[in-house]
């Protein structure tokens, strides 16, 4: 059962669940997610798309056991920070009552198998830091990343308590085919109102690591069925990293727009809650023998290249 699984990265999941012979249970309310992400798999045998709001436990503690549910795959949340900055009800409801209620239903029904879709805001503004999974002192800045942080904590304390067998992906910005918000797609959109000027928050400097969501979805469904008993955390991401107005450059060449005048905003930061930048530590997830197919750059060049521009 892929929680999300209309959503952006949950699509590419369940279709790569699929392509390996699994059969998935697609639930998703469609705040977020859209139902032609997957309407090419509406006929497939393996498949069953299901429109519910999870957050209510009884509802999905009944889903859970109406499938015989074997394994869980929680991507449901809110992954727009800055609808929750202006609304912090909507971490609380659509991440962190969500992530319970996935982890009642699955006590309640004896379900064992988890993965869980984390974030790097869960170490808040840590610059000048290379943080790794154990890095201390997390103090998330944002609605978001303290709500994921919470999660993982009720996570702990249940895969104790139920001897449940997780594996939580902590990963940066994902970008690709069907991206639905973020500076790529705030760009794209800007630009199509006026082709002459491009508004960007801050001062274009902020430099974030961008993740292929095909490179982590193929992690995901590699490293989730090899988890043992207990909770296992890995960064993953790219050790390379893209600035903003790097991605403005990107984004006016691809559609061919010339003489665009930058307006900046002002201050290293887009708005209160973000990080302006990070570094990953990703030796753990090297170790394995992992490493993404796309380096920063080239995700935001394959993510305009599978774009309408």
């Amino acid at each position: 059962m892929i929680t999300g699984g209309a959503g952006f990265i949950g699509s590419h999941l369940t279709k790569l669940l699929m392509d390996k012979g699994h059969e998935v249970v697609c639930v998703d309310n469609f705040e977020l997610g859209k139902k032609e992400n997957v309407v090419e798999l509406m006929d497939a045998p393996n498949f069953k798309l299901v429109e519910m709001d999870i957050s209510n436990v009884e509802k999905f503690s009944a889903l859970l056991g109406e499938y015989g549910t074997e394994r869980v795959f929680h991507l449901a949340a809110n992954s727009d920070i800055q609808k929750s900055a202006r609304m912090p009800s909507v971490d609380f409801t659509n991440t962190f009552s969500t992530t319970y209620s996935v982890l009642e239903g699955m006590r309640k029904k004896g379900v064992k198998k988890l993965f869980f879709a984390s974030t790097s805001a869960v170490y808040g503004d840590k610059e000048g830091r290379n943080v790794s999974e154990g890095t201390g002192n997390l103090r998330p800045i944002s609605y978001y990343g303290g709500a994921k942080l919470a999660s993982e904590a009720f996570i702990s304390s249940y895969a104790y308590m139920n001897d449940l067998e997780v594996l939580i992906f902590r990963f940066p910005n994902v970008i690709g085919p069907n991206l639905t918000h973020g500076v790529i797609f705030d760009f794209i959109r800007k630009l199509k109102a006026d082709s002459h000027e491009l508004e960007i928050l801050g001062d274009g400097t902020q430099c974030k690591p961008y993740l292929y969501v095909i490179d982590l979805v193929e992690a995901i469904a590699e490293y989730s069925f090899k988890q043992g008993k207990g909770v296992e955390v890995f960064n993953i991401g790219v050790d390379t990293a893209t600035t903003v107005r790097e991605i403005a450059d990107m984004v006016c060449e691809r559609m061919g727009l010339e003489n665009v005048e930058y307006r900046f905003t002002g201050g290293n930061v887009g708005w209160k809650g973000y990080v302006p930048a990070f570094q990953y530590d990703l030796s753990k997830i090297y170790a394995t023998g992992w490493r993404a197919k796309h380096n920063s750059n080239e995700s935001v060049l394959a993510t305009l290249d599978s774009l309408e521009l």
